[in-house]
């Protein structure tokens, strides 16, 4: 059951934090290119950093932290990681304003979903 955008059962997680977790959608002025990012933690006390790739001019979403972290300490940061697609090094945080195939503004369309 669902309560507003928020599931039900969330209310009543017994977990130490609250917790609230968007994916949101942006979309490029110029080039209609769209990407997902997502803000908050999940479940399993992940994050997840939305990355631009310089080389596939993508951008891509790496989990970080939460219980992979505890069990794969690589997996703690961003440092070191490849991009999902090409497996290219030459990534870094996307700032959510600038298209990685177009460098045009992207913006965000006012959809989002809950994700945890």
């Amino acid at each position: 059951m669902i309560f507003g955008d928020i599931p039900l059962f969330l209310y009543f997680c017994p977990c130490s934090t609250p917790f609230m977790a968007w994916k949101k959608k942006y979309r490029c002025e110029a080039c209609g290119y769209e990407c997902d990012s997502y803000e908050g933690t999940g479940l399993f006390r992940q994050h997840i950093t939305a990355v631009s790739c310089d080389n596939c001019h993508t951008v891509q979403q790496l989990v970080v932290g939460g219980v992979i972290g505890d069990l794969a300490p690589s997996f703690n940061s961003e440092v070191g990681r490849l991009c999902l697609r090409c497996g290219s090094t030459s990534i870094h945080i996307w700032d959510k304003q600038t298209c990685p195939r177009c460098g045009g503004r992207m913006t965000y369309t006012g959809e989002r979903e809950f994700w945890s």
